[in-house]
């Protein structure tokens, strides 16, 4: 582990915006094969961003905050309009 990651880790706005990436990359995820397993690991990365954002929310840098909250608004509202698709199998089935 290099200095700057472990400095990164103490921050809370750090630890908010790779949380929210995380999040979004989860979300990108389950909007391109939206089963029911990746919408629920980007649903659990969407709520552990929610609590990083919210724990850097008491840092001095509301700008860096406001942004990270910003961009987890999208990836939720995303997140809400995604519904499983059925599998292959499933579909063949009928």
């Amino acid at each position: 582990m290099t200095e700057d990651s472990s400095l990164q880790s103490q921050n809370p706005i750090s630890q908010a915006q790779n949380s929210v990436v995380t999040a979004h990359h989860a979300v990108t995820q389950a909007q391109s094969h939206p089963s029911e397993q990746l919408i629920e690991q980007a649903q659990t990365a969407v709520e552990r961003a929610e609590r990083a954002v919210e724990q850097a929310g008491f840092s001095h840098n509301q700008k860096a905050v406001e942004e990270a909250r910003a961009d987890l608004a999208e990836d939720q509202a995303a997140l809400q309009s995604l519904t499983p698709m059925e599998s292959p199998e499933e579909t063949e089935t009928r």
